[in-house]
């Protein structure tokens, strides 16, 4: 067993008999040791990632939020009004009239609303 141990510290099992045996079993085990290497990095630049566009999905979910709750501002009738008022424009006053129509073909009516423009 000592002299088992001397020959390895030595090397000796690399120019031994068999050595071709040994080199390519330290080639092999080199090979799968780079792979593994390689396959950690990889994974570990992929979880870097993740962490990333989780950070991003994040920022614009909340974006979204705003925007989401300007544009439910911005739709009401009262704020519509406010900024159409800005420009000139006011609501009218004398609601529409209904206009029924009938068709000559198959005598089906059809109702057009008609706004009252008061001068």
């Amino acid at each position: 067993m000592k002299t088992g141990i001397l020959n390895i510290l030595k090397g000796t099992f690399l120019i031994s008999g068999d050595a071709p045996k040994n080199w390519m079993f330290i080639i092999f085990t080199s090979f799968l040791a780079t792979v593994m290497i390689g396959s950690s990095h990889s994974a570990d630049k992929k979880v870097h990632q993740i962490a990333a566009l989780n950070e991003e999905v994040k920022e614009l979910r909340s974006e979204f939020v705003d925007v989401r709750s300007d544009m439910q501002q911005l739709k009401l009738e009262s704020t519509v009004m406010q900024i159409v008022e800005e420009n000139g424009l006011y609501p009218s006053e004398v609601p529409p009239k209904k206009i029924k129509v009938k068709s000559q073909t198959n005598g089906d009516s059809q109702i057009y609303l008609k706004p009252q423009i008061k001068k």
